[in-house]
């Protein structure tokens, strides 16, 4: 049965900014913060605008050493953190921070200040640190990890606390530990927060400057005008807009959040049943972490880390990146066609050349963004360039034009963004230090190792495969409830190095861009999976659907993702590595064609329902596109064909006999 929906939105459809924002708080922690009003919200409006203007000045005018400035970066989020994030849940009272909040604000900071302002001396100590010294050492990094707790979550610090319990199994003392963490560039101010306080800031506060320039908005009209009036319309807007915010935006709820408040309720007028809607909405916005230019703060990382610059980081993930959304777009295309639902009505949509002429403008900053990095122009100035371009093309309309209170708003927003990142990259920087320190990588490595070389996964030709299996496992699990960046490091310090391992002893060349692309997606399909699919609960929230049933459908939306890191380690053409021309070509073709018998297959409908057979064919079908092997691709591309030519003549036979069964004779009527 076909169903069109009504489109006229009214304001029950749309969830509030409050509501949004309640949402927000309760499946995101960088969300559940205090309010302010009055003098002490210009006061902690002031604490914001002044690590704004530390950010700016010291990349623009006025560089430091590196261990002061990443020192005094964390120093400031400090202050603001413990004032804006509560202890606990339940006391985001209006106006209210305890004392004890102040006392370790304080603390935190000074900590981080003392370190700077004793720098120079700090160095000449060396690893002699005093009693002093280690006092404050062991206060920052308590105090860190409180703050941590509050932004971020439990998880990470679980991980960061096993990982220093070891240390000192391992019989390292304490000063030899709080040395390390705190006071070498092995530790908390080591590559995790480097990267945050060199690049990954700056596009923070660039997502920030286009969320405020209503550049959100004008990609979900355009969604609405591209794909709103066809079959399923109102699931496939969720899906593009969501993959126009990706270009913006690295969070998965907020994301979620974000689009799913106007994209959610359109969908269950629409016909799809409540859980559906929340699943497509959490698996599309799950991709905002995975699509160039911006791509998530991890792809910064994996810059700094790999020694592979981000230009061609954020290139190798374009075709990845479509494949991930035109996987989804397909699962939700079959579904629409499966359920019998329509479009929207084309007369109340928005119409694609008269927004994209008035409002295209909006869309130039992310431009000037792409250009100056092909450009070879460093990803810092780039951001900046693409901020200073979205203030100025802001003045074009008068709705998109920056007051001073929209652009305080942007720089505020900024600020608050960073904390999440910068703290949970300072306690990462822990993890990356106690491996350092303690040589415990290359243990689990040499382990790897050993696992790799059993006689039966070489005789099976399965070795590869089985570490590369283990490693999606332990992406996974350790990423539950862990904000991608954190994920990232963890598993680049400890897996990464496993996998590379693993294809070295297998004499197989491993290019290491593909092994941490691999950790990257896991990192971040873990926001889809349950138990804990933090955006799946977010859009579970909105859609007032079961949360598990969401995220359990989400991870079937998104069930190429899976598969899709597989191919960056046994076809690394996709990433654009060892490429020519005619290879690009096969493995993409092949793998689009393979997407849509996939989803065809998990949907059980094509042209019309299949039955079990034919949707293993297509599944297979698909498993087979995936492969290097052009002759294997082929005969995935055959099953699909049959599949398809199956279908075909069913549906023609069908049409011919409906006259027939309805009593009616070629030539009447």
């Amino acid at each position: 049965m076909s169903q069109t929906s009504d489109t006229s939105n009214s304001a029950d459809d749309v969830l509030s900014e409050k509501e949004q924002q309640e949402i927000k708080a309760k499946f995101d922690k960088e969300s559940r913060t205090r309010q302010f009003t009055g003098i002490p919200n210009y006061l902690i409006t002031g604490l914001l605008l002044v690590f704004a203007v530390y950010v700016f000045a010291t990349t623009l005018f006025f560089p430091l050493p590196e261990q002061i400035r990443r020192t005094v970066f964390i120093g400031l989020l400090m202050i603001p953190g413990f004032l804006i994030y509560p202890m606990r849940k339940g006391q985001q009272r209006v106006n209210y921070v305890p004392w004890y909040d102040f006392v370790l604000a304080a603390l935190g900071a000074g900590a981080f200040f003392y370190f700077a302002a004793n720098f120079h001396a700090l160095v000449q100590r060396s690893i002699m640190i005093n009693q002093t010294d280690m006092i404050v050492g062991a206060v920052g990094i308590i105090v860190l990890f409180e703050l941590c707790r509050r932004i971020v979550g439990i998880p990470i610090l679980v991980v960061a606390g096993g990982f220093i319990a070891y240390a000192f199994y391992a019989g390292f003392s304490l000063r030899r530990v709080i040395h390390h963490l705190f006071y070498t560039t092995d530790g908390i101010i080591g590559t995790p927060i480097a990267v945050v306080a060199t690049f990954v800031v700056l596009f923070v506060f660039l997502a920030a400057f286009l969320e405020k320039s209503g550049i959100a908005h004008f990609f979900i009209d355009m969604a609405n005008s591209v794909t709103g009036a066809y079959s399923g319309g109102p699931a496939k807007v969720a899906v593009v807009a969501s993959a126009f915010l990706a270009t913006i935006s690295g969070s998965s709820v907020a994301n979620t959040v974000s689009s799913g408040a106007v994209t959610i309720p359109v969908m269950k007028k629409a016909g799809y049943k409540p859980h559906f809607a929340g699943a497509v909405e959490a698996s599309a916005s799950s991709g905002g972490q995975i699509m160039p230019p911006i791509l998530g703060a991890a792809a910064f990382l994996m810059a700094e880390i790999t020694g592979i610059p981000y230009t061609q980081i954020a290139l190798a993930a374009l075709f990845p990146a479509a494949l991930y959304f035109v996987g989804v777009f397909l699962n939700v295309h079959f579904e629409a066609k499966r359920l019998g639902l329509a479009g929207l009505p084309k007369e109340s949509l928005p119409k694609f050349w008269p927004l994209f002429i008035g409002k295209g403008y909006l869309f130039l900053p992310i431009v000037i963004l792409i250009v100056m990095m092909a450009q070879g122009f460093t990803p810092s100035r780039a951001a900046i360039f693409g901020i200073l371009g979205c203030f100025v093309l802001s003045f074009i309309r008068k709705d998109t034009r920056f007051t001073p209170g929209r652009f305080v708003d942007a720089l505020t927003a900024g600020s608050r963004n960073t904390m999440s990142i910068a703290m949970a990259c300072a306690v990462a920087g822990c993890i990356v230090g106690i491996v350092s320190l303690t040589g415990i990588g290359q243990q689990l490595v040499g382990a790897m190792a050993v696992l790799v070389r059993h006689p039966f996964l070489l005789a099976t030709g399965t070795s590869l495969f089985v570490a590369l299996f283990l490693t999606m496992i332990a992406c996974i699990v350790v990423g539950l409830g862990m904000p991608t960046t954190a994920k990232y490091v963890i598993m680049a310090t400890v897996t990464a190095p496993m996998v590379l391992r693993a294809g070295a002893e297998l004499g197989i060349d491993v290019p290491i861009l593909a092994v941490h692309m691999f950790v990257f997606y896991y990192g971040v399909l873990s926001d889809v999976t349950p138990p804990v699919a933090l955006a799946s609960y977010a859009a579970a929230s909105i859609a007032k659907s079961d949360p598990m049933k969401t995220s359990l459908v989400g991870t079937k939306l998104a069930a190429t993702a899976f598969i899709i890191p597989y191919v960056f380690v046994f076809s690394p053409a996709i990433l654009l590595i060892g490429y020519s021309p005619f290879l690009i070509a096969h493995v993409l073709i092949t793998a689009f064609i393979g997407m849509f018998g996939f989803g065809a297959g998990l949907a059980g409908y094509m042209l019309r329902p299949m039955n079990l057979p034919t949707r293993a064919l297509a599944i297979g079908g698909f498993l087979l596109c995936l492969s290097a092997s052009l002759l294997v691709s082929l005969v995935g591309i055959g099953m699909i064909g049959i599949v398809f030519a199956t279908q075909l003549i069913t549906v023609r036979k069908e049409k011919a006999m409906a006259p027939v069964l309805t009593g009616n004779t070629w030539g009447k009527g």
